[in-house]
């Protein structure tokens, strides 16, 4: 058990890591979401089909835009599947040793194809928010899925270098056109001696604005949040404060391993952005 596992723990202010921060109202779902962590070491025991099961009725519950649905997931368990999605993502081995390893996609496809059979235009999927929407759908939907996989007692973490490589992901997913992976998510039960905690977060001053965006006021408590942020990378082994870090992954395309290409990649597969 760790620290934030104890019912004594004040969890919001372990999520801020600001013990004097306090919630007046919350919620067993506010709870379960502020213990949130990513995990990246798991036991051999497989998620089962019930359980994806689940997951993938609660993704299916998320918001969507005009209920477009412009979304599908991978469930790849295949350990050799696994391991050539591992190397295309920037060879992380949690990816080839999570049990499960769901691919998010932004799926404009299944439009085309509905419009095909029906002999209707589809020219709206050649404008930037069409392609936005596949994104934001397939966010909210893994959102969802996250917060239910934690409540059935699974863990995970995002993977975002799956867009490293798009097209080879695409290759290997047998993705048709008009679809791309925008993020995977490796799923799994937790490994209780793996060494991690609740990263603290921005404070809300940082993030909630009142009527009108302050950044004077947005930007006050940053230090702070840097002194916080490098503590907990201390006690983990890690090095650096929050703004570092920041400027070093948004320094410029050699920082993006890959990701700089994407427009292009994005436009050869049926998504271009008008």
């Amino acid at each position: 058990m760790t620290l934030t596992d104890s019912p004594t723990v004040n969890r919001a202010g372990a999520r801020y890591g600001d013990p004097d921060f306090v919630l007046g109202a919350t919620s067993p779902v506010i709870e379960q979401q502020l213990r949130h962590r990513s995990v990246r070491a798991f036991l051999p025991a497989p998620v089962t089909e019930e359980e994806l099961r689940a997951v993938v009725a609660a993704a299916s519950s998320a918001s969507t835009s005009s209920n477009l649905q412009a979304w599908s997931v991978i469930a790849v368990t295949d350990p050799a599947r696994k391991r050539r999605l591992s190397d295309l993502a920037a060879r992380q081995e949690f990816i080839a040793e999570a049990p499960l390893f769901l691919v998010w996609v932004a799926d404009l496809d299944r439009n085309h194809r509905l419009a095909e059979r029906n002999g209707k235009p589809l020219d709206a999927t050649v404008y930037l928010e069409s392609t936005l929407l596949g994104v934001i759908d397939a966010a909210l939907a893994a959102q969802n899925a996250v917060v239910a996989l934690e409540s059935l007692g699974l863990g995970s973490v995002f993977v975002g270098a799956v867009r490293n490589h798009a097209q080879e992901f695409a290759d290997e997913l047998g993705l048709p056109p008009h679809s791309v992976a925008v993020f995977g998510l490796a799923v799994g039960h937790p490994d209780p001696t793996e060494e991690a905690g609740v990263k603290p977060r921005l404070p809300q001053t940082a993030v909630l604005h009142r009527e009108t965006y302050n950044a004077p006021e947005a930007d006050a408590d940053l230090p702070a949040y840097d002194e916080r942020l490098a503590a907990y990378n201390r006690a983990h082994g890690l090095t650096g404060a929050w703004t570092e870090r920041v400027l070093a992954r948004l320094a410029g395309a050699a920082s993006m391993a890959g990701r700089d290409r994407l427009r292009g990649i994005l436009e050869r597969r049926g998504l271009p952005s008008r």
